[in-house]
């Protein structure tokens, strides 16, 4: 989990700060419904979560507990930007669709608003990749964002209590636009999200394959795309690994 501390870096140089690993574009949304839309990405840094297979460790783990396998520097991965800067650097790329991710930036909600809002007024799309637990405010909700939620499964190695919220569920699901994008390895993945859109009530589900090589993505793929059309779910790949591997910044 990442150090609060960490993510207060932003606040000691201005409340109008974002806690930024990286942004970059013009290039693709990779996964889910918008797969291959021309967008710019802005990843925040920090998460509450700590998936051990996340494709996005150096977001958050100075500790190495993912599978990473090292330890990454808060110091070097994360920088406050100003809402001035970062909306500079992605009106540079003249994107129709800017997709904020991380971590999970939805633990800096508030900061984003003034960002979100400048986007909107531009006529520029936004879409937010988040785990689906924090309750989104009114003022984020008013912004007209759409949300590609991906609650995390059991085998995150998370524990149920830190990675459901149903509230937070709940209230994402109920946002115009939502789809829920489940990472899954297995048949018993896809039970499991049986289990979780009953209890929850979950709509638009999307179903994508774990991996960060080609052939783990082919494998995944193979072994759950039957049972999720059979179930009458989506199914998405993930496009940036198939095109660049596991490279970042692209």
């Amino acid at each position: 989990m990442t150090d609060p501390a960490v993510l207060d870096q932003g606040e000691k140089r201005s409340d109008r700060a974002l806690v930024v690993n990286e942004i970059f574009g013009p290039t693709v949304q990779g996964e889910g419904p918008s797969a291959g839309r021309r967008c710019g990405f802005l990843r925040l840094g920090g998460c509450n979560l700590s998936c051990h297979w996340c494709d996005t460790p150096y977001t958050w783990d100075w500790r190495g507990v993912s599978d990473a396998g090292a330890a990454f520097d808060p110091h070097k991965e994360l920088t406050a930007r100003s809402i001035e800067d970062v909306l500079a650097e992605l009106l540079a790329m003249r994107v129709p669709l800017v997709v904020v991710s991380g971590g999970e930036p939805m633990a800096q909600q508030d900061r984003l608003i003034p960002l979100l809002r400048e986007l909107s007024v531009r006529g520029i799309a936004v879409e937010i990749e988040t785990n689906g637990t924090v309750i989104p405010s009114d003022a984020v909700l008013g912004l007209g964002v759409r949300f590609n939620v991906s609650p995390k499964l059991n085998h995150s190695g998370d524990p149920e209590h830190r990675r459901i919220k149903p509230v937070a569920l709940r209230k994402l699901g109920e946002t115009p636009g939502v789809a829920f994008k489940f990472v899954c390895q297995s048949l018993a993945d896809l039970a499991e999200v049986a289990a979780l859109r009953d209890d929850i009530g979950l709509e638009n589900i999307w179903i994508m394959p774990e991996g960060k090589t080609q052939q783990q993505i082919g494998d995944n793929m193979r072994t759950i795309a039957d049972e999720t059309v059979r179930r009458g779910w989506n199914l998405t790949t993930r496009l940036h690994i198939l095109a660049w591997g596991d490279k970042r910044g692209v």
